[in-house]
């Protein structure tokens, strides 16, 4: 891998993400790594921002010809309301997590989360010239969690043709203002409950269980079972309980948004059963290549290199 220490000088261009805290982000490292492969005099930079400070920043850096940046929490939803433009998908999320600057000024914000998480997802190459069908259509699809992650998730899915997608969430009225947000441009949508405390053979328990043993694909977009150092426990707890873990059907998928710790404890159980198990790096990764080719005008970015800069960053982390 080319090494991505390179001198900065008068000429180096800038591109970065924002966020509150930012400091852990694989991001640079994945960049950096990139920009040096293609040999370009630019730099990524981890910034931090504060969220009263946003609107501020991105005017500052937009006015010193930042070549890009890329949007991670808290700041996708208000990231999206200060962009001069916005694109489509980015205006149907209402989020944003990457800006591409514009001729006249000002910031073009779209949402590369969507084709990030769809590229494990996706046929090969091969396959897909030659004309094969998509192996997710007609089929269903359940989403653990409702919130901002969940959105990009489920405007993924609906490009791959599933016939249903559920939406569990813990949370009435978080999940109904969920499916009334997209309901409208994600076909067969549907919510689910996902019982809380104790259970013992509810109907909305039993709902859960066969939709589990039901679904093709089950994605997590919770944050439970992510390590924390400040809780040295939260790396080994699981969104699924063990009966839950029961009804996954051997050869469906599972993918969970988390890859801190690799494997995470669902996918792990998910492996014992018999499943396919995705984590959430290659979303990363494919969606940093995506934000790079829109920054640079490039049709291909070292995906490779940018993958074993991640990898090897979790490595030291």
């Amino acid at each position: 891998m080319p090494n991505p220490a390179r001198p900065i000088s008068a000429s180096t261009a800038l591109a970065g993400v924002l966020g509150d805290p930012v400091r852990h982000s694989l991001s640079p490292a994945m960049h950096n790594a990139a920009l040096a492969a293609l040999g370009l005099d630019w730099a990524y930079l981890a910034l931090p921002v504060a969220a009263a400070d946003l609107a501020a920043v991105l005017a500052g850096l937009r006015a010193i010809d930042c070549r890009g940046l890329n949007v991670t929490l808290p700041h996708k939803q208000e990231a999206a309301r200060l962009a001069t433009r916005l694109t489509p998908l980015a205006a149907r999320l209402g989020a944003v997590n990457t800006l591409v600057p514009l001729a006249e000024g000002g910031w073009l914000g779209t949402n590369t989360d969507v084709e990030g998480f769809l590229a494990p997802l996706r046929p090969s190459p091969a396959a897909d010239a030659a004309g094969s069908t998509s192996r997710w259509h007609g089929r269903q699809a359940l989403v653990l969690g409702c919130g901002g992650s969940a959105r990009a998730v489920v405007a993924a899915l609906a490009e791959l043709g599933l016939a249903r997608i559920l939406v569990a969430g813990r949370h009435p009225e978080s999940l109904a203002r969920f499916i009334a947000g997209c309901g409208s441009w994600a076909p067969g949508l549907a919510a689910l409950a996902w019982p809380t405390g104790e259970r013992g053979g509810t109907d909305d328990d039993g709902a859960l269980l066969g939709a589990l043993a039901g679904s093709d694909l089950i994605v997590n977009t919770t944050p439970v079972g992510m390590a924390s150092k400040q809780d040295p426990e939260a790396a080994r707890r699981c969104p699924l309980a063990a009966d839950q873990l029961q009804s996954l059907r051997p050869g469906s998928t599972v993918y969970d948004l988390i890859y801190v710790p690799r494997p995470s404890s669902l996918l792990r159980a998910a492996a014992e059963r018999g499943c396919i198990p995705i984590d959430g790096l290659e979303m990363l990764v494919n969606q940093g290549a995506a934000s790079l080719r829109l920054w640079t005008g490039l049709a291909e970015v070292p995906l490779a290199v940018m993958r074993q800069a991640a990898l090897q960053r979790l490595e030291a982390a």
